[in-house]
């Protein structure tokens, strides 16, 4: 199965703030979109328009306090929240992992931002980053 680095998350408190340096190193600014079952608004940077599988940069600013970016600012303060991998079969991949020994937050994928399916995996079963798991 192949695997993409798709983008890097990082926890913000606000959008605007924390896109100057993005912005100024050259990266292409992406719509911002609200994914409220996560209670985040997302903001992707890119290093290439035209190429969807170029990795990329994805600030997010929480919507409250009590969602899981807001949580994670009041416990972390600002910086990288996790680290998001694109796949081919999602499913089938959770199935591997699980099959190994890997703890899961998701058994099963959710709704993420660009329509995208994703499951995140337990950084207990990463030496302590939490893992995105995509699939557009």
């Amino acid at each position: 199965m192949k695997i993409y680095l798709d983008h890097i998350g990082i926890a913000c408190e606000n959008l605007e703030d924390s896109s100057g340096f993005w912005k100024l190193l050259g990266l292409i600014q992406g719509e911002d979109e609200l994914v409220e079952d996560q209670g985040v608004t997302t903001r992707f940077f890119s290093t290439s328009d035209n190429d969807p599988k170029t990795p990329k940069i994805e600030l997010l600013e929480p919507t409250s306090e009590d969602t899981p970016i807001g949580k994670f600012l009041s416990k972390k303060g600002p910086g990288v929240q996790q680290v998001c991998f694109r796949v081919e079969n999602i499913v089938e991949c959770i199935r591997i992992l699980i099959d190994n020994g890997i703890k899961m937050i998701d058994e099963i994928p959710r709704k993420g931002a660009h329509g995208a399916r994703i499951a995140f995996v337990h950084p207990k079963s990463t030496g302590g980053v939490l893992v995105e798991l995509s699939q557009y």
